[in-house]
């Protein structure tokens, strides 16, 4: 009987041990679809495309290399607001939500037309991230508008061998 008993237990701890196998690939598997459905923003760099806001008004900067962010791979956040460039920090809390902090921003005094104003009043609003087709949109609280970014692709400077 001592047999039988022995068999029993080795039999309960297989089947904890299955069930736990089973629990962790249930588990990756849906980690693996939630992040292909939103995927993270960590180590990609961006630049500023337009914005469209909630009464149908477009701005578009006049150069798109002014205007860039880059999320860092531990929160860590770095932007070009025109003439001035900042840091500040990044966190999403659930399937594209994001939540920015206040930018630490120089500060230079940008030409008159500058986006910098709107940009940095409407930063805190942000609230969700979206990619599609290649592009990053951010958008504003209570349907405030949206910021449409295109990745922020470096040019490699090829220099002729003489």
């Amino acid at each position: 009987m001592s047999s039988h008993a022995t068999f029993g237990a080795r039999g309960h701890v297989l089947l904890a041990v299955c069930l736990c196998l089973i629990a962790s690939a249930a588990a990756a598997q849906s980690i693996q679809r939630t992040a292909i459905d939103s995927p993270s923003l960590a180590g990609t760099s961006w630049r500023l495309v337009k914005f469209q806001g909630s009464d149908g008004t477009t701005s578009t900067p006049d150069d798109r290399s002014k205007y860039t962010i880059a999320f860092g791979a531990y929160g860590q956040l770095t932007a070009r607001v025109d003439c001035n460039r900042g840091r500040g920090s990044w966190k999403s809390t659930g399937s594209n939500q994001l939540q920015v902090s206040p930018l630490a921003l120089t500060r230079a005094a940008c030409r008159p037309g500058s986006l910098h104003d709107q940009i940095v009043k409407q930063w805190r609003s942000i609230r969700s991230y979206m990619v599609r087709d290649g592009h990053l949109f951010l958008a504003l609280m209570a349907d405030g508008g949206i910021y449409e970014f295109e990745p922020l692709v470096s040019v490699p400077v090829i220099v002729p061998a003489v």
